[in-house]
């Protein structure tokens, strides 16, 4: 059984799936693909901290274009500011414990949205700070935005 669950996890996943919910509410433990069972846990809980990483590169590179280009600003911008903020909010919810982790990720969140920032601006890289302006309090506050940086010519 054991062999054909795990073949069965390479070859059609969505079934996999559904054979160890069934036996995890049958209580077949011994029939479990511990396993593969073990990998996807993990990779459940890698994919949370990601898309928290994520969300908060693309709210800091948003808050940077927001600040760095006050010129352009424009209702996408307020709008994927305020969707970013909201779903990071709604992931913190969802999972509390990963509250931590956000202090863990700024630095590399703002590597992220600095990167972000250049390539959708196109301004230099030394226009924008190399440590980030913002606290993360600050940048998840739905209250915040940047005052303009006006660059000189």
């Amino acid at each position: 059984m054991i062999t054909h669950l795990s073949s069965l996890y390479d070859t059609d996943f969505y079934a996999w799936t559904q054979t160890q919910v069934n036996l995890i509410k049958t209580q077949e433990w011994h029939k479990l693909d511990s396993l593969n069972l073990i990998e996807e846990i993990e990779a459940l809980g890698r994919k949370e901290r990601k898309e928290l990483r994520n969300r908060l590169a693309i709210l800091l590179g948003h808050l940077l274009k927001w600040q760095f280009q006050s010129n352009k600003r424009s209702s996408s911008w307020l709008s994927t500011i305020r969707e970013q903020r909201i779903q990071i909010r709604l992931l913190l919810q969802d999972s509390p414990s990963l509250k931590s982790y956000l202090d863990d990720v700024f630095l590399t969140a703002y590597e992220l949205g600095l990167a972000l920032a250049i390539r959708e601006t196109r301004l230099g890289e030394n226009i924008f700070p190399e440590i980030c302006p913002y606290t993360l309090e600050q940048a998840v506050n739905p209250e915040f935005f940047p005052a303009p940086t006006i660059l000189e010519s």
